[in-house]
């Protein structure tokens, strides 16, 4: 299942809190919400949000504080930025004075009252450009331990699963069929070894990176797969943030453990793949 976008709605006035949370949920987000500025610091850690909606909250000039908080912390900085600023009636209880808006850093500026709808695709073009999502073809031929990887990429909100092969020849094909940015591929596996079909792939599909995901992880199997034209080599006894990293690092160049350098400096020439 598809992981829904979360919007952090930060606003103390009731019925505007409600009517956009109506709206947004029947758009498929999910939605959480504070009252305030000490509240929201704490649902932003708890909850990591993929945007913000800063409405009006007391007393005034709060708005601005926690806009600057979330601006400059290391967790938030990133996360795109709706201000919602009072009606110009308000702005005298709530709203955000003159030298405050010169130091704003939102992706969208409006003030109430506003059409929550309108708000809508304003939403759907900031989540798409902050969260590129990598596409993942997991490869390998024990049912339990692709679920495993499934399951563990499923909860990446920058990383969809798009599908699963359960040997080097399917892996081909669904490469073809699905295009994925990465390829997490098993070496040792019925039908083609994991090897033989990142040759085929870096040779037919090379904008499909191979990350090597195996137990073997001799320095013999990271030489050759190096050889072959994969980009990565993580093996399965390492962290799972070691799995992040090395998919994230895949497609956009490439990763291999920092003794790779010198099997490279050391390896003598001609190594042969291994079958056992």
């Amino acid at each position: 299942m598809e992981r829904k976008a979360k919007i952090l709605l930060i606003d103390d006035e009731p019925e505007f809190t409600l009517d956009l949370r109506s709206v947004l949920e029947l758009n498929g987000f999910q939605v959480v919400a504070a009252t305030s500025r000490e509240l929201a610091r704490k649902v932003t850690y708890s909850e990591r949000p993929d945007l913000v909606i800063l409405g009006t909250i007391v007393p005034r000039g709060d708005a601005f504080l926690l806009h600057q908080w979330l601006k400059s912390d290391r967790a938030s900085k990133d996360v795109p930025l709706i201000v919602v600023d009072a009606p110009p009636e308000k702005r005298l209880l709530k709203g955000w004075l003159m030298q405050e808006g010169l130091q704003l850093q939102a992706e969208v500026y409006v003030s109430k009252p506003i059409e929550c709808a309108c708000l809508v695709p304003q939403i759907k073009k900031l989540l798409e450009r902050a969260i590129m999502k990598i596409r993942v073809l997991v490869v390998d031929d024990h049912p339990v331990v692709r679920e495993g990887i499934c399951a563990l990429l499923g909860l990446q909100k920058d990383i969809e699963v798009v599908g699963e092969a359960v040997d080097g020849q399917d892996a081909i094909n669904k490469v073809q069929q699905l295009s994925p940015h990465v390829a997490l591929m098993d070496i040792v596996m019925p039908v083609m070894s994991g090897l033989e079909a990142t040759r085929r792939i870096s040779k037919e599909c090379p904008d499909t990176k191979v990350l090597i995901l195996t137990q073997y992880d001799e320095e013999e199997n990271m030489f050759v797969a190096k050889q072959v034209g994969a980009f990565g080599f993580v093996p399965k006894r390492a962290a799972s943030s070691d799995l992040m990293i090395g998919i994230k690092a895949v497609s956009t160049g490439g990763y291999f453990p920092p003794s790779f350098a010198y099997v490279l400096a050391n390896w003598p020439e001609g190594p042969q793949e291994k079958t056992q």
